[in-house]
């Protein structure tokens, strides 16, 4: 076996317990508008804004929590608290009889990561008034989203110090290529700023993760897309710039 190659039963194992595997690769900036392009992608539907909450030291993201709201331009809004990594074993199996909760495992040229999530729907307005001052931040979360943070995560926090962060503006897509036997996932975040990050991934069972990746990252390569050496995490990097600087409010009118 060749240096850094993994068989399927090491694969298998790092993928126990979850119930999917997303396989993922980011496009560096200078090749986002050609990716769009080769995908017949534009920014114009499928919009949605995402706001994270943490601590201005990212104290929630250092241990492992993430807590978001998403406004979905003509969907339902929603709201999840995610764990990562995480071992399935040590999640406790009252979580499961939730509609919006999973075990799911990330892979990437960097690794697998497994997470566990709850995501429950929001009220339409609820994230913009929170976003503005008007409401708590606790009113995005259910009671049973708040027992799931306080039953996974590692040490206690100072919760009042947490900030709205965002939003991001998102579009994404499904795309489907003959070249892939997986429908492809994109989603185009870009900050405030202007600046972007795209990412590309796929979902598989567990028993297909090892053959998905390596044909998903082939066909990459084929359509001439450069992966991302960085293989820069979309939330690390909304968080970090947000963290920068001074929380404002969104003015924008979706």
């Amino acid at each position: 076996m060749a240096d850094g190659v993994e068989t399927r039963g090491q694969v298998a194992r790092k993928m126990e317990g979850a119930g999917g595997v997303e396989i993922k690769a980011t496009i560096p900036e200078k090749q986002v508008d050609a990716a769009l392009k080769a995908y017949n992608l534009a920014p114009s539907e499928n919009e949605r804004y995402i706001y994270f909450f943490d601590t201005p030291q990212l104290e929630l993201f250092e241990i492992g929590v993430i807590a978001r709201a998403r406004r979905i331009v003509g969907g339902q809004h929603d709201s999840t608290i995610k764990f990562r990594p995480v071992d399935p074993a040590t999640v406790p199996t009252l979580w499961q009889k939730y509609r919006g909760f999973k075990i799911e495992a990330d892979a990437s040229e960097k690794g697998v990561v497994k997470s566990a999530s709850l995501t429950m729907p929001v009220a339409k307005g609820l994230i913009k008034r929170v976003a503005a001052g008007s409401n708590p931040i606790s009113d995005l979360f259910t009671e049973e989203q708040l027992l799931f943070l306080l039953s996974l995560a590692s040490k206690k926090l100072d919760y009042s110090r947490v900030i709205v962060m965002g939003p991001i503006r998102v579009w994404r897509w499904k795309h489907s290529d003959p070249g892939l036997p997986w429908p492809i996932t994109g989603e185009l975040w870009q900050r405030e700023d202007g600046t972007r990050i795209f990412e590309v991934s796929i979902k598989t069972p567990v028993a297909q993760a090892a053959a998905a990746s390596a044909g998903f990252m082939a066909f990459l390569a084929e359509v001439g897309a450069e992966r991302d050496d960085g293989q820069q995490a979309k939330t690390r990097w909304a968080l970090e710039h947000w963290a920068k600087r001074e929380p404002v409010s969104p003015t924008d009118s979706h």
